[in-house]
């Protein structure tokens, strides 16, 4: 197992700890560790490059956890009135549908894609500390969203057709 993926694994492990901490209202304690953790997504990016540690299972596991450590806080600040149902179930519906698509093929992630990654941090770290913004920068991160996803849906459906042919 690379240390990416021990990072990836641990990411992954502390999801508990920041929506225990959000859910009994340590608000900055939950802002912290969802910054490192959201911060440690560029670090086992970095670290699989620069060791030449890119593997499959990394490949799987690192848009995982970050599906896994956004979502379930969007979900977690929904029930607190912190942020809006219709903007977080509209990116829990896309992230099923590319979550399909990627059990068939992985993809690299797009720059939007990159870009909604970023934005989703972004509002769930604002939200969490209710300040300004986070609303908005919830809404950002759905358009980018169904940007990046209608480039992966077509992307599939190209990649199909060729396969057809």
């Amino acid at each position: 197992m690379t240390l990416a993926t021990k990072v990836t694994l641990a990411r992954i492990a502390l999801i508990p700890f920041c929506l225990g901490f959000l859910l009994t209202g340590f608000w900055g304690l939950s802002a912290l560790l969802f910054a490192a953790l959201s911060f440690s997504d560029a670090i086992d990016g970095y670290l699989a490059r620069k060791y030449h540690q890119v593997s499959e299972l990394g490949k799987q596991l690192d848009p995982l956890a970050d599906k896994l450590l956004v979502l379930t806080m969007l979900i977690a600040l929904t029930a607190l009135g912190k942020a809006g149902p219709v903007p977080v179930m509209l990116l829990v519906a896309r992230e099923f549908v590319i979550a399909s698509l990627r059990t068939r093929k992985v993809f690299a992630a797009s720059p939007v894609a990159k870009w909604k990654t970023v934005a989703e941090m972004v509002a769930v770290f604002l939200a969490v500390l209710n300040l300004p913004l986070a609303g908005a920068t919830l809404w950002l991160a759905v358009i980018l969203a169904y940007v990046s996803g209608g480039a992966y849906l077509w992307q599939s459906r190209l990649l199909k057709q060729l396969k057809l042919n």
